[in-house]
């Protein structure tokens, strides 16, 4: 794949620049925290990131965020992993990310990382444009149905959870269909809200103000329950559609820096985060773009993430067969 060996390259590149590791400064922070979002702007970690901001600066600590979209995230978190390990560069790792490195199709690890804090836990939906005729999950998987193999299904990336997820839909209607991605959500909305893709696989937080103000429309969850914040949306379930027929798998964003970070840096970065995230002020925003807050961290969050790229590579080797 052309990104994976654009993406070696970068590494190989930006490591032998990379100098010997300068001693952890007892004043962390003393300057201003390089934040890689391996997305474009606008997407739903992009406005996480941007609504955080300010809150991280009442902690002390002082964000600035650079968009590095490219390999399903890997460009922008492979920037990351050859950073000095100083706490003054730190990126959004993904279920997306981890499903491309859990299948090899991305010169990362787990090993490359220090896990600081997660972030939210995603659920994904089934979007089509505002314009459409369809109105239920049930008429566009009859739509599927009848145009087999030619039905365009965007989401931001490939072979990841969105990817996933736009296979199970087709396997719902029981055709082949066409996988449309995109370095990122917000390029999906565009194409969508063109008329230029027929649905996308994506998350509430970055679609919930084109539905409510009728762009777009939801027409199911990949979901065991119906979405407080999209109670009128059924789930796939109700449709009779099993989405995960491999065992269940999740969508989650949490934060990363490169190997090594000593352990006060990290324990500082994530108090800074755990404070931001729990406030009542990100709750509000939580709640109202219908993603779960659930800032475990440590040991736990490096099970997590361990089960989750487990989880997702299974569910991958069943997905994707070509």
């Amino acid at each position: 794949m052309l990104y994976k060996t654009i993406l070696r390259t970068v590494l190989v590149t930006t490591a032998a620049t990379v100098g010997a590791v300068p001693a952890v400064a007892q004043d962390y922070p003393s300057k201003e925290v390089r934040w890689v979002i391996p997305w474009n702007a606008g997407g739903s970690n992009d406005i996480m990131a941007r609504y955080l901001q300010p809150l991280l600066e009442e902690q002390g600590v002082s964000v600035v965020i650079e968009n590095l979209p490219g390999g399903t995230g890997a460009v922008g978190m492979g920037d990351v992993a050859v950073s000095q390990p100083d706490g003054y560069t730190i990126g959004n790792g993904t279920s997306s990310t981890l499903a491309i490195m859990a299948q090899g199709k991305a010169p990362l690890s787990n090993d490359d990382f220090t896990n600081v804090i997660r972030v939210s836990v995603d659920p994904l939906i089934l979007v089509i444009p505002g314009s459409s005729e369809i109105d239920t999950l049930a008429q566009f998987l009859e739509y599927m149905k009848e145009n087999p193999g030619d039905v365009t299904i965007g989401t931001p990336g490939t072979n990841n959870l969105n990817h996933i997820f736009a296979a199970m839909t087709a396997q719902g209607a029981g055709v082949d269909y066409r996988h449309v991605p995109f370095p990122g959500g917000s390029r999906v909305i565009a194409e969508l809200m063109g008329n230029q893709i027929a649905a996308g696989v994506l998350k509430p937080s970055e679609t919930i103000e084109q539905i409510s103000n009728g762009d777009l429309k939801a027409l199911g969850a990949f979901s065991d329950e119906r979405l407080e914040v999209l109670p009128d949306v059924p789930t796939f379930a109700e449709e009779g559609v099993d989405v995960f027929p491999y065992g269940p798998v999740v969508q989650m964003a949490y934060i990363q820096a490169p190997a090594g970070l000593a352990p006060e840096v990290e324990e500082t970065l994530a108090d800074a985060f755990e404070a931001a995230l729990t406030s009542d002020q990100f709750r509000e925003f939580a709640d109202k773009n219908g993603f779960v807050i659930d800032p475990i961290r440590g040991d736990a969050l490096d099970e997590e993430v361990t089960g989750v790229s487990n989880a997702i590579a299974e569910v991958a080797q069943q997905v994707f067969t070509d």
